[in-house]
């Protein structure tokens, strides 16, 4: 089995204005939003952007950037599954 590497670029730009989940590197942040927009840094713009801790929902923010070097990882909101939360 060979490692392909993948370009992350054509991966995010294929997601804007699609429905995201994003998880933090940092502690047990995770956001859940629409992917408005990126940057040439891969920064994330999110709208109608909703947060979790420790997997249960804290509000909803409206507008987020996440830096692209606070990302852990990212898919697509409609692929991941998380009971917790009641999110399918």
């Amino acid at each position: 089995m060979s490692f392909q590497p993948l370009n992350p670029r054509p991966f995010l730009q294929a997601r804007v204005g699609t429905e995201v989940f994003i998880r933090l590197k940092w502690g047990q942040t995770e956001y859940k939003g629409t992917l408005e927009s990126i940057d040439s840094y891969m920064n994330l713009l999110l709208r109608d952007t909703q947060e979790f801790m420790d997997g249960k929902p804290t509000g909803s923010l409206g507008l987020v950037m996440i830096r692209c070097n606070n990302v852990l990882y990212m898919g697509s909101a409609d692929a991941i599954e998380i009971t917790d939360m009641g999110l399918k």
